[in-house]
């Protein structure tokens, strides 16, 4: 079975960047980590970049969140370094959820990363609707929200919506 680790907007402006938390900090050795079991293993991983333009503050996401992060190009837009591995492809997405996921063959899924509560649940959500019969799961080792609290509500969300959460 195709197995897919999907690394959601691990961006330098999210860990340690203008959107930073401590949290983010703290979860880096694990996603290295698991990063590095889906490589030894063959398996498929992809890494999606949240990805905004020069006139983020004058868009709706700018005007709900108007915290300037993740202009492409700039340092802060970038994978966070020491993640990437090569061949794993990346995926610029200009919004929460990234809505072309129907174009891939998924067969087992799992997503971590940042933020739990907003990106990473917007993605999972999205592809168990497109894939209903697979399994997707969130390593929640893996994964940080804006805040502790709002992360722990979006795993018990995820869970409600048949995403395992380990």
């Amino acid at each position: 079975m195709k197995k897919t680790l999907i690394v959601v907007d691990m961006q330098k402006d999210f860990v340690d960047g203008s959107l930073g938390t401590k949290e983010a900090v703290g979860i880096l050795e694990n996603v290295k980590n698991k990063i590095e079991e889906y490589r030894r293993n063959g398996d498929e991983i992809i890494f999606t970049r949240d990805t905004h333009q020069e006139n983020y503050m004058s868009t709706n996401e700018g005007k709900h969140l108007p915290v300037i992060h993740c202009i492409e190009g700039t340092p802060g837009w970038e994978i966070y370094e020491g993640l990437y591995v090569d061949g794993a492809e990346v995926v610029n997405k200009p919004s929460f959820g990234y809505t072309g996921w129907n174009k891939y063959s998924f067969e087992e899924v799992e997503l971590i990363g940042l933020c739990t509560d907003i990106c990473v649940i917007s993605n999972a959500l999205i592809i168990k609707a497109l894939f209903p019969e697979i399994r997707v799961s969130i390593d929640s080792n893996c994964c940080a929200g804006v805040t502790p609290e709002k992360h722990e509500a979006a795993l018990e969300t995820m869970r409600s919506c048949q995403v395992e959460v380990s």
